[in-house]
């Protein structure tokens, strides 16, 4: 068993092997507690050990029972809250809304040990056993529910996260400077009670009652009301749109949103974090690994490790943000459009690290990030303005400010072969295509192809039908189809015979009967049988999901159908998953019902 030591104190016995007698800071998870830099806890918990605050970890606590949230005792300075690396209501429902068996970010992967909306859940249990101390809630959950938003298993309009949680603080975004910054005013507060100490932190939200002012109201855009929002979905589209343009570390202002007499004063996005401060980060003492109590040979094997780490286990995060902004995806809206790169050093020192591990097998399962062929990627503008607010980086194609970094990355890749033990590097994270499509990627492809891929690579093209991709934000198939030849003559020349592994997305809003239908003729004409189709999910603060909701887009006002009853979708995942012949009949009896 490793050494407990290694880790963050879970229990009172950690806490006394390192003389503590309390800790300053709490950390409360729905995941287990992986020691990962793959995982969010793991990372804000030695930031803040780094700066200098005895920090312990409470991970997956039974919220129906009080001990454990005890084990630790009272905090000096807040809890922070987190419901894990997923929204709650994701890790716990698929997108049919029928429950998960399993949980990839819990012991064994066994399902069922964190509650529907944990940051909700665990706040209020703090806040009842720990009357007066802060919470501060943050992750993906926190993110993305920050303003009032569309929750798609309720199907209607939910406050902000903060409201609901009765939380003091939400940090939105990556979070490492917020949480500092929450640690050291909280840390030189001269007097009980938080008064006016937390207001005006880029990169979080705070709440007031409707008439007392707050830093940063002078110059702030107020947006549609919750109460508005819920009854009028125009006015939804308006207070997104408005939202979204000021989601900017270098040009945005604050917001400011009502939910009844409580005003939501959302700050500015934290700044990226530089590649020195990257690097840091990514050099913290990270263990590596999960804690020992889920290694503990007393546990039924279905209890031991945990399966998501098996994925990260020997992974390097070489970079953050997406400047992709797909209609469907939160990334850009957690991570933030600004590409945030570590240094090839950084990369290497790291790589070097999980080279010298005793369960090191020779293979480094991948560098990236969220679009592995964006790492080094930069734009001038970014520095000074941030990113642009009427263009995207990536549609209707490449923006020429937009400066890849290929050469870069092949020079790195060349350079972690040649650190003793590597055997193998690969890329598991997933590609954007249309950057490989032209020749001024042929050095990248060619490195990728002769070496870099383990015999399947992740691709997304989505769908076939250009106004469904529209609507997604998607490029057109042309390019897919140009990717796929050169990948292909690539893999030839290097003498080796690779496949796509290609990822789809069914009853998307703009997908109908006929839109399904020609996406299951492709399948048959390319002779595809598609494993890896995903029912378009609704998620919180991306524009599919105020299209689902509204019927229209937020920025055009076009008029958008979306497949909502579980019929309609199920139809149309049925049509294009040509295996399931048996369900043949039922999928054409669906198809017919009008509207689809």
């Amino acid at each position: 068993m490793k050494d407990s030591l290694n880790f963050l104190p879970v229990d009172r016995a950690g806490l006394k092997a390192r003389g503590w007698d309390a800790c300053d800071i709490i950390l409360v998870t729905g995941d287990a507690y992986v020691d990962h830099p793959a995982y969010g806890t793991a990372v804000i918990g030695r930031v803040l050990e780094d700066a200098g605050y005895k920090v312990g970890v409470i991970a997956q606590p039974d919220w129906r029972r009080n001990d454990d949230f005890l084990a630790l005792g009272r905090p000096r300075l807040f809890f922070g809250v987190t419901a894990g690396n997923l929204d709650s209501m994701v890790a716990n429902y698929t997108s049919s809304k029928k429950p998960r068996r399993t949980d990839d970010y819990s012991p064994g992967g066994k399902g069922g040990l964190r509650p529907n909306r944990a940051t909700i859940v665990y706040t209020s249990k703090i806040k009842g056993l720990f009357p007066g101390v802060p919470v501060v809630i943050g992750g993906i959950e926190a993110s993305l529910r920050r303003l009032a938003h569309y929750d798609y298993w309720e199907d209607k309009v939910r406050r902000s996260l903060l409201i609901d949680s009765k939380a003091d603080i939400l940090v939105y975004g990556m979070g490492e400077k917020q949480i500092t910054e929450i640690a050291s005013r909280l840390d030189t507060l001269p007097t009980p009670g938080l008064g006016r100490v937390l207001e005006g932190i880029a990169g979080t939200v705070i709440a007031r009652s409707g008439n007392s002012r707050a830093a940063g109201d002078e110059e702030a855009v107020e947006i549609p009301s919750f109460e508005d929002v819920s009854r009028n979905k125009d006015k939804f589209n308006l207070a997104f749109r408005l939202a979204y343009r000021e989601a900017d570390p270098r040009r945005g202002k604050t917001i400011v949103q009502n939910h009844g007499d409580r005003r939501v004063i959302q700050y500015p996005p934290a700044e990226p974090l530089s590649t020195r401060e990257m690097d840091h980060v990514y050099g913290l003492p990270f263990a590596y690994a999960p804690h020992p109590v889920y290694e503990d040979g007393n546990l039924p094997a279905g209890r031991r490790g945990v399966p998501g780490f098996e994925t990260t286990r020997f992974s390097i995060t070489s970079h953050r943000g997406c400047s992709a902004e797909c209609s469907f995806c939160s990334l850009y809206a957690h991570q933030g459009r600004i590409i945030q790169s570590r240094s090839p050093a950084s990369i290497l020192e790291e790589a070097k690290k999980l080279a010298k591990r005793p369960d090191f097998k020779g293979t480094i399962t991948d560098i990236g990030g969220p679009t592995a062929n964006l790492y080094g990627a930069d734009c001038d503008l970014w520095a000074r303005q941030g990113a642009c607010r009427e263009k995207q980086c990536m549609m209707p194609e490449k923006c020429k400010n937009l400066k890849l970094g290929y050469a870069r990355t092949v020079a790195l890749w060349n350079d972690v072969l040649k650190i003793p033990g590597v055997k193998h590097l690969f890329v598991q994270s997933g590609l954007r295509y249309d950057l490989l499509a032209g020749n001024e990627s042929d050095d990248y492809l060619r490195a990728l192809c002769a070496k870099h891929v383990s015999g399947r690579l992740k691709v997304a093209p989505e769908h076939c039908d250009s106004g469904v991709l529209r609507v997604m934000n998607k490029p057109g198939l042309e390019k897919y189809h140009k990717f796929v030849e050169r990948f292909e003559r690539f893999s030839r020349e290097a003498g080796k015979k690779q496949y796509l592994v290609n990822y789809w997305i069914s009853a998307h809003p703009a997908s109908g009967r006929r839109e399904a239908e020609k996406l299951a003729r492709y399948f048959s004409k390319e002779g595809i049988h598609p494993e890896q189709i995903q029912d378009f999910l609704p998620l919180p603060m991306t524009v599919s999901g105020a299209i689902y909701w509204t019927g229209e887009h937020p920025f055009s006002g076009e008029k958008i159908f979306s497949a909502r009853t579980y019929k309609e979708r199920e139809a149309q995942r049925l049509m294009v998953q040509p295996r399931r012949e048996h369900k043949f009949a039922k999928t054409r009896s669906l198809i017919q019902r009008p509207g689809l």
